[in-house]
C-alpha cells in the first residue's frame, strides 16, 4: 500500500497533527489496517475506500495504533487536502463508522488549500460530579482551578470529549497529568480525548487534548474535538452561525495548530484547517 504523511491543521505551515493517510484502502482487511496504523505510529490513520457506496459517499475509516476509531478530525482534513491536490478541489461526502461527513475544498486567496468537514448532529450533556472528581485527579487538577463561568459537560461530534474549561492560562501551559490513570478512565467511559481550554480573547481559545486511547501522550490538533467544543458553545449560548471561533492548540507541545469552527445550521459543526506533506 502506498502511504502518505501530512500535517493536518498546519499555521502558516508550520505545526499541526501528523496522519498517516492510505488513499487506496479497497482490498485491506482489519487486521492489516492496523497493522499499518501500529507501524506509522501516528496518533490516527486514515483508510479511504475509492470506490462511491450506494449514496455516493467514500467509505473512511480510521485507525489508531491500538484500535479502530470511529471518527478523527485532523485524519479527515488530512485525507480531504491529498485527495484535492490529487483529483482537485470540491464538495464530496465520507462515510465513517460515526456516520456521514460532509467535507468541502478549496484554495484561498492566499493560495492555501484547505478543508472543511462538517461533523455528525452534535450532543452535549453533563459531567456526572463523581466522573469529574475522578477526572480532575487523574489531570493532577483541582475544582479551583476551572472557570465557574463554564460547567464541565461531555460533548459529542462523533465522539465523546469531557471539556474543561480553565480560568487560567498557566494551568494549561503547566498541564501534567497521570497517564495511566486517566487512560484507565477514558477506557471505562469510551472518551476519546479531554478537551481541556481556557479563553484567549473574544472568541479565540487555547485548548490542549490528552489522548491516551490513542497510544499517544497528547494530540497537537484535534478536529474532532474542536468541532464538540463548538457544540458546547452553542449549548451555553456564546457562539451563534454568525461567528467563527478559533483555536489554537499544540503550542505548549511545540506543535502550534489552528482550527477554525463555525455552527451549520442544523445541529452539526463545521471545522476548517490547512494541510501539508510532511517530508520523508
Amino acid at each position: 500500500m502506498e502511504i502518505l504523511r501530512y500535517a493536518a491543521f498546519t499555521r502558516d505551515g508550520h505545526g499541526g497533527n501528523p496522519a498517516g493517510i492510505v488513499l487506496d484502502a479497497a482490498d485491506l482487511d482489519d487486521a492489516a489496517m492496523l497493522a499499518a496504523a501500529a507501524q506509522i505510529g501516528y496518533s490516527e490513520t486514515a483508510f479511504l475506500t475509492p470506490i462511491p457506496d450506494p449514496d455516493g459517499a467514500l467509505p473512511l475509516r480510521y485507525f489508531s495504533p491500538k484500535a479502530e476509531v470511529a471518527f478523527c478530525g485532523h485524519a479527515t482534513i488530512a485525507t480531504a487536502v491529498a485527495r484535492a491536490e490529487r483529483v482537485g478541489t470540491g464538495t464530496l461526502t465520507f462515510r465513517t463508522p460515526a456516520g456521514a461527513i460532509d467535507v468541502t475544498t478549496n484554495t484561498g486567496d492566499d493560495g492555501v488549500l484547505r478543508a472543511t468537514l462538517t461533523s455528525v448532529p452534535t450532543t452535549v450533556r453533563p459531567l456526572p460530579g463523581d466522573d469529574l472528581t475522578r477526572l480532575l485527579t487523574a489531570l493532577r487538577l483541582t475544582p479551583a482551578d476551572l472557570d465557574p463561568a463554564w460547567p464541565p459537560r461531555v460533548a459529542n461530534a462523533g465522539n465523546d470529549h469531557p471539556v474543561l474549561v480553565l480560568a487560567e492560562r498557566r494551568a494549561l501551559a503547566e498541564l501534567d497529568y497521570n497517564y495511566d490513570l486517566l487512560d484507565t478512565l477514558m477506557a471505562q467511559h469510551a472518551w476519546t480525548t479531554v478537551q481541556i481550554v481556557c479563553e484567549d480573547t473574544s472568541h479565540r481559545w487555547r485548548a490542549r487534548d490528552p489522548f491516551p486511547p490513542g497510544g499517544v501522550r497528547e494530540d497537537p490538533a484535534t478536529g474532532a474535538a474542536a468541532a464538540a467544543f463548538g457544540a458546547y458553545l452553542r449549548e451555553l449560548g456564546d457562539l451563534t452561525e454568525a461567528e467563527r471561533l478559533t483555536v489554537w492548540q499544540g503550542e505548549d507541545m511545540g506543535a502550534a495548530s489552528e482550527l477554525l469552527v463555525q455552527l451549520a445550521p442544523d445541529d452539526r459543526v463545521s471545522v476548517t484547517g490547512a494541510a501539508r506533506p510532511i517530508p520523508a
